[in-house]
């Protein structure tokens, strides 16, 4: 929580002032009652002392000046709320290590039924759009709202040879540029998903792509999916495919994105849902100060009732 007025907190340095104040009237009080000195029968007439009860008007009355002055410095909180539109490259590898089993069924099945949960996920106002790299990259879908372009598109998603990290960066923030052209300065915010099992082997380098995306200002976050165990099976032999998690990381930190670590297929899909959520909704500050004076009035209307009830009378 912050505070939009900050300097009006300094009102609270009333209230050790007034404090110090009624625990001087509570003294002299005591001073007063001494001086009549039959004190038999004073204890005689005298009502019965309330005790702790007393001193409770005092208090509330002090927590409710602390509210009402909190309410008026304006404290504000950050609240999630949706966004109206967001322009999302999915860039999938889809590389011969894609077709390593340690994913079930492999890893390019299990990114694909993903990429499916994800559109169900997103706002259908979101532009979408898919690139698919291996040793090239290209944009199979331009961003679009059509979701069942993406799905005919992620089912067609076949193996190639190599695999180009840094083109299918590239080529995702050239096709949110393109989109976002026709909409000026308004453009909506641009985000790019990139799935790979992290070796580059071609192109330009994944560096090249996070120094591209920052200066687009378009996060890039990335999945790496499979584990350090994934092989693949090539004329005959097995060759091992490990995931390469630093590089995935070190690419989202550079561009200003996340990282996400997905053994299978289910942890996958609940990495694309947690996805959706951060690019679904925008985080922005709400003033909050309302309930800061509900409280306080509620808290008199306390005060008022237990004065009433011990004391017969109004504080």
């Amino acid at each position: 929580m912050s505070f939009l007025d900050p300097v009006r907190l300094l009102l609270l340095l009333g209230l050790p002032v007034l404090v110090a104040a009624y625990v001087v009237m509570q003294v002299r009080r005591g001073r007063y009652a001494v001086r009549f000195t039959n004190l038999a029968l004073l204890d005689k007439v005298a009502p019965a002392k309330p005790g702790w009860r007393r001193h409770l008007p005092a208090a509330a009355f002090l927590l409710m000046l602390g509210l009402f002055v909190t309410g008026f410095a304006r404290p504000a909180a950050d609240v999630r709320v949706p966004r109206e539109q967001a322009t999302i490259m999915l860039a999938v590898d889809v590389s011969a290590s894609m077709e390593a089993t340690d994913v079930r069924p492999n890893r390019l099945e299990a990114a694909k039924d993903a990429a499916r949960t994800f559109l169900g996920r997103v706002p259908d106002r979101f532009n979408i759009g898919l690139v698919a790299f291996s040793g090239t990259a290209s944009v199979a879908v331009p961003p679009t709202t059509d979701r069942q372009a993406m799905r005919t598109a992620i089912d067609g998603l076949r193996l190639g040879p190599r695999t180009a990290i840094g083109e299918g960066i590239i080529a995702s923030l050239d096709a949110i540029a393109g989109f976002g052209a026709q909409f000026g300065e308004d453009a909506p915010p641009g985000r790019v998903v990139l799935l790979s099992d992290g070796t580059n082997t071609a192109g330009r380098s994944p560096e090249e792509g996070a120094r591209r995306a920052v200066q687009a200002r378009v996060p890039v976050s990335t999945i790496a999916y499979g584990t350090p165990e994934g092989v693949m099976i090539q004329g005959g032999r097995e060759i091992p495919v490990p995931v390469d998690g630093p590089a995935l990381e070190r690419l989202a930190q550079d561009s200003g994105g996340r990282f996400y670590e997905a053994a299978s297929g289910d942890e996958l899909r609940g990495v694309y849902e947690d996805i959706g959520s951060s690019i679904g909704y925008r985080t922005e500050q709400r003033e909050i100060w309302g309930w800061f004076i509900a409280a306080g009035l509620l808290l008199s209307c306390a005060v008022a009732a237990g004065s009433l009830l011990w004391f017969s009378r109004l504080p």
